[in-house]
């Protein structure tokens, strides 16, 4: 990429803004050495994730001091701030100060068991791996003191939505790193803001059945504050079958206060949906398109298939047809975003679950809620 003046943003591929992220990512990136980014990236994340979720605490804690009656150790105090409470083990400076010593991976594991223990929404989502003999303690405690240098979960941080920024850039830059295996839990920002923008989730029920990383999500909660609108305004639902990148999604919502209901199960959608009985406002979602093994065959008879039964050496059918079953009577979807098919082009407008399957309602025919 061609260098801009000095000072002046530039705009990367995956749509993000390259400022800090970019200088933060080179210098992470310099750490790596020879592990696999599908391998690095769960522990660059969790380690970002660990401290927002410290300065968020330290911040507060801090507060509570200053108060008379106020008890800095009461996790009701923490609670009523949205705050994750963070034990004393787990806290970013002790941490840091033991970052050079060869215990540190160990440390590590205990500081994200911990917190689980105390959050449990938090459950089965950390990684807890940083002890394993393969992950260089050297680069390890240099990468710590690298995040250290970064303000992400204070007031003024949180207020710029400096770790949302930096957790954004990061997803793209591993997804970019593993090609296209990174597709199954990122999609470029600029195609989930086309997503959104196109479907214009003011207020309602957004659901995401193979939701990835949690990208859609976090641009709709965007669009409906844009708009005059509150976070609470939307409810999220959505569903993976990658452990893993369950974890990331559920971290990534976490950072940014977004209240869910993402389930994971190794079934996935088709043979295990999660929200039968759901019926969204929106639906979104960048599946895996042209899956020849998707077990079609044993689902001919789904109540799902309602406009004829899927081909099953082709999931492309399949995955339209369970958004429209999962959409409410006023619901709407966008187009499919997978590759291009040798099938029919398919609309460009929204699908309207009030209309049948191939007819669309455009967005600029839906007004603005009061």
């Amino acid at each position: 990429m061609a260098r801009g003046k000095k000072g002046e943003k530039q705009t990367a591929k995956n749509g993000a803004n390259l400022g800090f992220e970019s200088t933060l990512w080179q210098a992470a990136d310099k750490l790596r050495g020879n592990m696999d980014a599908s391998d690095y990236k769960h522990v660059v994340l969790g380690l970002i994730f660990l401290k927002y979720i410290s300065d968020a605490f330290e911040e507060r804690h801090a507060a509570l001091q200053k108060e008379p009656h106020a008890n800095p150790e009461d996790r009701d105090e923490y609670a009523a701030e949205n705050v994750f409470w963070v034990p004393k083990a787990a806290r970013w400076p002790k941490l840091q100060a033991a970052a050079k010593q060869p215990g540190i991976g160990k440390l590590l594991d205990e500081a994200m068991l911990a917190i689980e223990k105390e959050n449990p929404s938090l459950k089965g989502v950390l990684p807890k791996d940083f002890a394993r003999e393969s992950l260089d303690k050297r680069r390890l405690g240099e990468l710590i003191d690298l995040i250290g240098t970064i303000g992400l979960g204070d007031k003024e941080s949180r207020s710029k939505d400096v770790l949302g920024r930096v957790y954004e850039y990061f997803l793209g830059q591993f997804a970019a790193g593993e090609g296209k295996k990174g597709g199954e839990f990122y999609t470029a920002q600029s195609v989930v803001k086309l997503l959104v923008e196109m479907i214009e989730p003011y207020k309602g029920r957004v659901f995401d059945p193979c939701c990835g990383s949690g990208g859609m999500f976090v641009q709709s909660e965007k669009f409906a504050e844009a708009h005059g609108g509150r976070r609470t305004d939307l409810s999220i639902y959505g569903q993976e079958s990658n452990q893993t990148t369950w974890r990331l999604c559920k971290m990534n919502l976490a950072i940014r206060g977004i209240e869910s209901n993402i389930v994971w199960n190794s079934e996935g959608s088709f043979h295990n949906d999660a929200h039968k009985d759901l019926k969204a406002d929106f639906v979104l979602a960048n599946p895996p398109f042209n899956d020849s093994d998707w077990g079609g065959a044993s689902l001919a008879k789904d109540v799902r298939w309602k406009y004829g039964v899927p081909p099953p050496a082709n999931a492309n059918f399949a995955w339209v047809q369970h958004f429209i079953h999962h959409l409410a009577p006023s619901g709407v979807a966008p187009p499919s975003t997978g590759p291009p098919r040798k099938a029919s082009k398919p609309s460009s407008a929204p699908w309207s679950s009030a209309s049948s399957a191939n007819t669309a309602t455009h967005p600029t025919n839906r007004k603005k809620p009061p």
